[in-house]
């Protein structure tokens, strides 16, 4: 995985004086991607997610202006946008500048247009090495990069949470995609060597540390386009939209599903009379349990059983929620058969997109022959592999 130290600061230089005719004067940004470690399709549901940032990301170059003329380049993309912050308007031609648009949009509109005056243009460079459309939060950490990057060149104090906020808004309002929190939590708020413990209904999180001595992070991308994902998304929140109501008459308190625990549920679950609604409810309220286990284990150093609690999270996610597919239930038969392989998991919406496992180190050579070896041979298609370290949250790199 190429990382902007791999690819020299000057490259990225010239890039920029490349598209706008000059470098000088322009700062560097970057937001990770993230991958959620446990805790699948409970952001939504008030409930535990348990993710962490990544140490690739995108980059942004960026140089300030002062006639309100804000310029977007990439360095993967070929669409391109200029926007005058006077008119920030959703174009689907400007396909991925439309999240930067996004960002930009709620930073005018902060705090009743407070800060509007400030904002008085930029152009900008991206450089991104997440896997697009792989489910590791590329849209997230293009938005995070530019909501730092804007109100850094602007003079703005603006915290790190608030930007988080602004950034899920600018794609639930902007873009028009009903993402939860989780992606722009953990871009902005990852810590090195941690995974975050968050309560996706109340931010409140903790950092846990992600000790996994003599073990790597794999990522494989099954490399399948995720064509299901977003009708088979709303539909899940629907199902679980409906069980909350069936269990509110027994338990007319209760807000969401992740404030309802194990206990709980054993004595409300025949209030729901579909045994299918009454599955994706089990998953939920059991997901939730697994996370707050799994930070338990971690801090024990019990890495065995965190694996185990990965796989447990996987077939959940296979048999009650039903979000997995062939390609990620190929992935998940052939990793965990792998010696080695402490635990693996699908990770994000489903229906494609990625895997994440703890492979022992001695183990990581044969892991990635065999998975691809035997992943190619019953699914066609070739996966490709990350090993990933944990890193920080957003911020301003020297250059």
């Amino acid at each position: 995985m190429t990382t902007v130290s791999d690819l020299d600061i000057r490259q990225l230089r010239a890039a920029f004086a490349e598209r706008f005719g000059d470098a000088e004067g322009v700062r560097l940004f970057f937001a990770p991607g993230r991958v959620n470690l446990i805790g699948e399709h409970t952001d939504y549901n008030g409930g535990l997610v348990f993710p962490a940032a990544l140490t690739f990301g995108t980059y942004a170059l960026v140089k300030p202006r002062t006639d309100g003329l804000y310029r977007f380049r990439s360095m993967q993309f070929e669409a391109q946008a200029d926007t005058p912050a006077a008119n920030v308007t959703f174009r689907k031609e400007d396909d991925w500048a439309n999240y930067p648009k996004g960002v930009l949009s709620e930073l005018l509109s902060y705090a009743d247009g407070a800060y509007a005056a400030k904002l008085q243009g930029a152009d900008v460079l991206y450089y991104g090495n997440v896997p697009n459309g792989a489910g590791l939060s590329s849209s997230a950490s293009i938005e995070m990069a530019t909501a730092l990057a804007f109100t850094a060149i602007a003079g703005l104090d603006i915290p790190m949470l608030e930007l988080v906020k602004l950034s899920q808004r600018a794609e639930n309002r902007f873009v028009g995609v009903n993402c939860g929190i989780m992606d722009q939590f953990a871009v902005g708020m990852g810590k090195r060597e941690h995974a975050v413990m968050l309560k996706c209904d109340t931010l409140d999180y903790e950092y846990v540390p992600f000790r996994i001595e003599g073990c790597k992070l794999i990522i494989t991308n099954t490399n399948k386009r995720r064509g299901l994902a977003d009708s088979k998304y709303n539909e899940r929140r629907q199902q679980c939209e409906d069980g909350l109501k069936w269990i509110k008459e027994k338990l007319p308190q209760l807000g969401s599903l992740g404030e309802l625990s194990l206990a709980q549920w054993e004595e409300v679950r025949s209030a729901i009379p579909d045994e299918l609604i009454r599955a994706r409810v089990e998953h939920v309220v059991s997901e939730d349990a697994r996370v707050l286990e799994a930070k338990d284990r971690l801090e024990q150093g019990d890495l065995a059983a965190f694996g185990k609690l990965m796989n447990a999270s996987h077939e959940s996610l296979r048999d009650l929620y039903e979000v997995t597919g062939f390609e990620l239930d190929t992935l998940y038969e052939v990793a965990s058969a792998i010696e080695g392989c402490v635990g693996t998991r699908m990770t994000g919406a489903g229906f494609g997109g990625c895997n994440v496992s703890v492979v022992r180190d001695e183990a990581v050579d044969e892991f990635r022959r065999m998975v691809a070896e035997r992943y190619t041979a019953k699914t066609g298609l070739v996966p490709s592999f990350y090993v990933c370290d944990i890193g920080d949250g957003a911020k301003e790199l020297d250059i």
